[in-house]
């Protein structure tokens, strides 16, 4: 916004206004990087590396450069110098400063901390709270990346602050990703490449980042043969013109002499020295450098949000995936649990051959086939059952039950981890989830044999609670807890009675035998509620068993902390920046309208 001062009173509005505008700006940022700082995509997608390293870039340029940057508009031009190994970064900025601030490396890599130049009335800007503030502020020479060496200099101009990184291309990850960081905090890249090495591939990797971004760029030709001028910088200018940095100041500096202090001549650097005190002299181009490279990196980091944000919505999708099938694998076990288990299934082998000795079938389960109106007296009057027959039908119900749950289980864990391997993220899951997931548990037999002594229980104290007014009836007496128990399993096992053929009657024969001793304690009525409600519970049982082992598979999915809402949260705080961003450049144009609007 242009100032006006020959009006106090609208200047003063449109400080307040400006001031407004990037505190809302600033927060917006801020909410920005939150939403990008708990945004986890730790599924192996395609793509998702990449994206992880574009989120880590994105936060590190929030907290390094942009927010700082916003809050210091008025901080001094920070000049990061930067290119690749051998191209004379730090005898340029020696040269440049004109005295030794920075001592260049003579083995590869070179490992070292990081040099900011400045004025020494510009130290208030470059403490820790200012831009970098995860690199620790030093006065001493060291070769820890991790650590920020500050040299005030009085040959430096005010507003002017020059830092050598290191090597874009060194051989050591860590100082390739401090080079990148520190050039992300930069107002101005002073891109130092070499009449040997400006068209490797590494750099111009790094420019059309710059040009990507609108970054403030000047590149420098340094140690070029006098012979090979202008060849190489015609050379360099189409390449520069054809990547989108046309506009970008292209500076050569000759191969020559270096001075026992490690500087080249005066003359050799001259004009880029010129041009950066310029620079820092002119409040308004030095304002209009920031500006340009500020937005660049506002307008790219919300657009790389929404990136970040499709890469966080086919996370979401995979663990959907994987959750549904894990799921869909255990809802078909308790599913064909519950129908064998009240289909008549249950009522065959062992089962069958304990509950026939309890009830003595032999001619009354051939008269029920065709009688079954008998009166219940006469059912009654013919079970043969003692209580150790009755002990008999407990353990085989309890054995038959244990193996069609065991059974299903198996099949289940089968089902999920066949799944989950047809996808790439899923087999990464399934290495890395510490055990065998296409297995029940270990332990899983012994809690099953435990679920299914629980039920048991819980069927014998429904029967004694049901005849806790009958316990001194001749027929409660007749049959016992025990007898009356197992005929209430018999009669759950045949609950749908969904077998065919001749095993539909032994299962349909079996179970009227049940139901007619539990009706003639009990009654009807009473009899059903009986048998629905130890159907629920065997069925829930069940049911939290198998959510047990399902759980193997998604805690694993709920460990990797992706949230459904994580990719809205950062489109929802990129658009906010968006806005901010475009009301901001309406402003300028607005105002200059009504200055129009007014003019005689």
């Amino acid at each position: 916004m242009t100032p006006d001062p020959t009006n106090p009173a609208k200047q003063a509005g449109s400080d307040r206004q400006l001031a407004e505008s990037t505190t809302a700006m600033v927060t917006a940022l801020v909410r920005m990087r939150g939403a990008l700082q708990e945004t986890r995509l730790p599924l192996e997608l395609p793509g998702a590396d990449e994206q992880r390293t574009s989120r880590a870039e994105m936060v590190d340029q929030l907290e390094d450069y942009v927010i700082p940057r916003l809050m210091t508009l008025d901080a001094p031009l920070l000049a990061v110098v930067g290119g690749s190994t051998g191209a004379g970064k730090s005898t340029l900025v020696n040269s440049l400063v004109g005295t030794r601030v920075t001592t260049p490396g003579v083995l590869r890599p070179t490992t070292r901390s990081p040099v900011l130049v400045h004025h020494p009335d510009d130290a208030q800007w470059f403490g820790q709270e200012g831009l970098l503030p995860d690199l620790e502020r030093v006065t001493r020479q060291t070769n820890d990346p991790a650590a920020l060496q500050l040299v005030a200099s009085p040959a430096m101009t005010p507003g002017l602050a020059i830092l050598d990184a290191p090597d874009i291309d060194s051989v050591e990850e860590r100082n390739r990703v401090l080079a990148s960081q520190l050039l992300a905090a930069a107002d101005l890249w002073l891109f130092v490449t070499s009449a040997a090495r400006y068209a490797d591939q590494v750099p111009w990797d790094f420019l059309r980042k710059a040009a990507d971004r609108s970054a403030a760029v000047a590149i420098v030709l340094d140690r070029t043969p006098p012979d090979a001028v202008e060849t190489i910088t015609t050379h360099l200018a189409r390449m520069l013109a054809s990547r989108g940095l046309k506009d970008s100041p292209l500076f050569t500096v000759e191969e020559g002499e270096v001075s026992e202090m490690g500087l080249l001549k005066t003359s050799a650097v001259i004009e880029i020295r010129q041009w950066l005190q310029a620079l820092a002299n002119d409040q308004e181009a030095r304002a209009a450098v920031v500006q340009q490279t500020l937005e660049g990196a506002v307008r790219t980091l919300a657009r790389r949000t929404h990136q970040v944000a499709d890469a966080a919505t086919e996370q979401a999708d995979a663990v959907r995936r994987l959750r549904e099938d894990a799921n869909e694998a255990y809802d078909r076990a308790a599913v064909a649990i519950a129908e064998a288990s009240a289909d008549g299934t249950l009522l065959r082998g062992e089962v069958l051959a304990r509950w026939q000795e309890f009830v003595g079938t032999g001619e009354l389960l051939k008269s029920l086939e065709t009688r079954v109106g008998w009166l219940r007296d006469r059912v009654v009057n013919a079970v043969k059952g003692k209580p150790q027959q009755a002990e008999r039908v407990t353990v085989a119900v309890e054995s038959g039950l244990e193996t069609l749950i065991l059974e299903h289980a198996e099949a289940a864990a089968e089902r999920a981890e066949a799944s989950w391997r047809s996808t790439a993220a899923g087999q990464i899951l399934l290495r890395d989830a510490g055990e065998d997931l296409g297995r029940a548990s270990r332990d899983f037999r012994r809690r099953a044999e435990r679920v299914v002594r629980d039920w048991q229980s819980d069927v014998l104290d429904m029967v004694r609670t049901e005849g806790a007014d009958k316990r001194s009836t001749a027929r409660f007496l007749a049959f016992g807890v025990n007898g009356l128990s197992v005929a209430l399993m018999v009669v759950v096992f045949a609950h749908t009675a969904g077998v065919t053929g001749a095993e539909a009657g032994i299962a349909g024969g079996s179970a009227l035998l049940g139901q007619k001793l539990l009706e003639a304690v009990f009654g009807d009525q009473a009899v059903r509620s009986l048998a629905e409600r130890a159907r629920q519970r065997l069925e829930s049982s069940v049911s939290e068993l198998l959510d047990s082992e399902r759980r193997r598979y998604t805690d694993l999915l709920d460990s990797l902390g992706i949230e459904p809402e994580a990719p809205e949260r950062l489109r929802k705080t990129a658009r906010k920046v968006d806005d901010l961003r475009f009301a901001a450049t309406r402003a300028p144009q607005e105002s200059v309208s009504d200055s129009r609007d007014s003019a005689p």
